[in-house]
């Protein structure tokens, strides 16, 4: 998992020049996290950050959520440069704070989920049960999500247009 998080960030620096911040964060955890369970020498230390950051993730959601600038309003400008016509502004930015408290229920249920099998199966059982849980969850929150703005912006007669990204110099 370490390597695909590298491999990823690595490919992303080599194609666009830039790095998401999401990326950078889950590369800089991760890292910190393995280094930490090979000096002990104590897998725990390594498979407690799911969980972790997980109920990380939902306060962060959840407290971004209400403000003028919702997580996930950042998060799609940013990962798929979604922009929105100003004359939407006030409608999108509703979706978005309304979608970022369901990413943080989708956190909040991975941290709690994620807890409890920790503390419930053995170590073997609870990495590939926790790649099928993490999977499963994010892959309904994301389907959820995309569904829910495709209805928002047809609702207010949006639009997709796919361009080039501008050049980076």
């Amino acid at each position: 998992m370490l390597a695909a998080i590298w491999f990823t960030a690595g490919m992303r620096k080599l194609v666009t020049r830039s790095v998401p911040g999401l990326v950078a964060i889950s590369l800089m955890v991760l890292t910190l996290q393995t280094l930490a369970a090979i000096a002990t020498g104590n897998l725990l230390i390594f498979l407690l950050h799911f969980p972790l950051a997980n109920l990380g993730l939902c306060v962060l959601f959840a407290r971004t959520a209400r403000g003028h600038s919702p997580i996930a309003e950042r998060l799609a400008a940013e990962v798929i440069g979604l922009r929105c016509p100003a004359v939407h502004r006030l409608p999108m930015s509703r979706f978005f704070q309304r979608v970022t408290l369901l990413w943080a229920g989708v956190f909040l249920l991975l941290a709690v989920s994620l807890g409890a099998l920790l503390a419930a199966v053995p170590f073997a059982t609870y990495v590939p049960v926790w790649a099928a849980t993490t999977i499963v969850l994010i892959a309904a929150g994301i389907a959820a999500s995309g569904v829910w703005l495709r209805s928002v912006t047809r609702r207010l007669g949006i639009g997709f247009r796919f361009t080039a990204a501008p050049a980076l110099d």
